[in-house]
């Protein structure tokens, strides 16, 4: 299974039209006929004005035929595109295999965050992995990941991962519990030295996002 992870900055003002589009439009055309929609979430806090979707497919070949079918459909290219063509600014895309696949969480209505983590080179990010998936019970303590991805394509030597929260001060005070577990502060002590950068961008799921 592949994973691609879509990053959308639009212009000011034009997040709901964009998420419009996508929710009638695209879903109309698309379903879930050509790569199956994972979530799709408007960016709360980090970088603004940005719609962040996942799809997933069987593997890179399906990828490659599925979109060069959805490329000849006439729908697509003569409703979708145009509709959204005056909003983008950019478009950034990730491939990612996954170390945890998708997990929905137990209720609707959460606040997401995306972690993405740029590890140093020459096998640092396994050595991540390593780490982290053996205090992830511990940690799951706290708060449960909804899924660990490392990058294929787009971001090298990258990890991603993406929490559920029910609000933002459940996510504070699952963190704040967290620090103070003796199994995470050793994680702590370990992982950093192996990160060049980290960053978090706070996400808030679109209606017709499956991970809601």
């Amino acid at each position: 299974m592949i994973y691609e992870l879509r990053t959308y900055t639009v212009k000011p003002g034009t997040v709901g039209e964009m998420v419009k589009a996508a929710s009638t439009i695209s879903r109309d055309i698309r379903g879930d006929n050509f790569g199956k929609l994972e979530g799709y979430w408007i960016t709360e806090i980090g970088p603004l004005n940005q719609v962040m979707h996942m799809w997933s497919y069987a593997d890179l070949n399906e990828r490659t035929r599925l979109r060069a079918e959805l490329a000849k459909n006439a729908r697509w290219t003569g409703e979708y595109i145009p509709a959204i063509r005056p909003f983008l600014v950019h478009q950034q895309v990730r491939l990612l295999n996954a170390v945890i696949p998708p997990v929905a969480p137990a209720a609707t209505g959460n606040v997401y965050e995306f972690r993405n983590y740029r590890a140093r080179p020459l096998g640092a990010a396994k050595q991540w992995l390593e780490l982290f998936t053996a205090v992830l019970p511990e940690r799951e303590k706290y708060s449960r990941i909804v899924g660990l991805w490392q990058t294929e394509t787009g971001q090298p030597n990258e990890v991603c991962h993406i929490w559920a929260y029910p609000s933002l001060n459940a996510r504070t005070e699952a963190r704040g519990n967290a620090m103070k577990d003796p199994a995470w502060q050793e994680f702590l002590g370990k992982a950093p030295q192996l990160l060049e950068e980290m960053h978090s961008t706070i996400m808030l799921p679109a209606p017709h996002s499956p991970l809601r």
